[in-house]
């Protein structure tokens, strides 16, 4: 098959030809049709994840067919449409009992821990508990936005941050995961505060349902502006992209007993963040970690996009070549891009 490759951190990637991965027993093989780009491909690429073990083959979001099925697995077949969590679990550990795959101790993450979907076909781990099967109506090209962004987004706004209708929400950062939250806070009747440096993404982010906008150019002015907006403060806040900067303003920005939810990766140099503890404990205030979702919690969201609540095909911002994925990887860390990058050409 084909796949993008690096050998050491930071070197170029490079499209190469390697033999066809093989079930596990536990596992299938999926012929990757879509595979978006994150900036967590981006930090795995710099080195900034200590599971990657070199060589390797990023890429985790991704949708497909399965090609091939392992001996042990009993609920899919060769030709089931699929999508797979970005984390996966073991199936055996006591988070994974509980129901909390996304945080298993033994966790399967392809392009992480694993080989990626950056291929023409991708091996999946204990595919009875991780895979989702998809809907005929939802294409691959949007299901490719599922797995990571707008999967994590979902469960951040909806089952960590609790967000309800009439709340104010603050999402700092319109990238992919940012716009995803803009959208599903929208959808659930919160009032929603989008913040970025980028007016094109502020733009998106009113279209995609934001009733106000902050330029956070001026940094010094962004807490400001969003408690002036939410008229104190906002209920929830989101840092959806990980910097000191954004993770102090989303804690910040707080209205007493509010919530925030680290949803950007905070990896090298922006692993310990300053945080404003005394505000923390003076408002009583919650700072809630988010990594992933689990594989059964894809359904709400898929039956939410068939109603028509939701809309991930909006997030697609260009479709490329396999071919084009390593510049594209590289790029990621420059923040240019508006929408979510989809390989979709083999």
């Amino acid at each position: 098959m084909k796949a993008v490759l690096y050998e050491k951190f930071k070197e170029v990637p490079k499209v190469v030809t390697i033999e066809d991965p093989r079930p596990e027993t536990h596992g299938v093989v999926v012929k990757v049709e879509a595979t978006g780009l994150c900036r967590s491909d981006w930090h795995g690429w710099m080195g900034h994840d200590s599971d990657i073990e070199l060589p390797h083959i990023p890429g985790h979001e991704l949708a497909g067919r399965i090609e091939a099925v392992g001996k042990d697995v009993k609920n899919w077949r060769v030709g089931d449409r699929v999508t797979v969590p970005f984390v996966g679990g073991c199936g055996a550990c006591a988070e994974c009992h509980a129901g909390q795959q996304q945080v298993c101790p033994n966790q399967f993450q392809p392009g992480f821990t694993h080989w990626g979907s950056f291929a023409e076909f991708v091996g999946v781990h204990q595919a009875d508990l991780n895979l989702v099967g998809l809907p005929d109506s939802l294409d691959s090209t949007t299901a490719a936005c599922l797995g990571c962004r707008f999967a994590t987004a979902f469960r951040a706004v909806l089952d960590l941050g609790r967000v309800t209708a009439g709340e104010w929400v603050a999402i700092h950062g319109c990238g992919g995961v940012g716009l995803s939250a803009v959208m599903i806070a929208s959808a659930v009747g919160a009032n929603v505060i989008a913040v970025d440096i980028d007016d094109e993404k502020l733009t998106l982010a009113g279209d995609f349902g934001a009733r106000a906008t902050v330029n956070g150019r001026d940094a010094a002015a962004v807490v400001e502006a969003v408690r002036e907006l939410s008229k104190g403060g906002v209920h929830v806040s989101l840092d959806a992209l990980g910097h000191p900067d954004t993770c102090f303003h989303s804690i910040e920005n707080l209205r007493p007993r509010g919530r925030h939810v680290q949803v950007g990766l905070m990896v090298g140099e922006h692993a310990t963040p300053q945080i404003p503890m005394a505000q923390v404990i003076r408002q009583e205030l919650e700072i809630i970690g988010s990594h992933g979702i689990q594989a059964y919690r894809y359904q709400p969201m898929l039956d939410m996009i068939a109603g028509g609540k939701l809309d991930p095909a909006r997030l697609v911002g260009q479709t490329i070549s396999l071919a084009e994925a390593p510049e594209a990887l590289m790029a990621m860390g420059r923040f240019q891009n508006v929408g979510v990058t989809v390989v979709t050409r083999f």
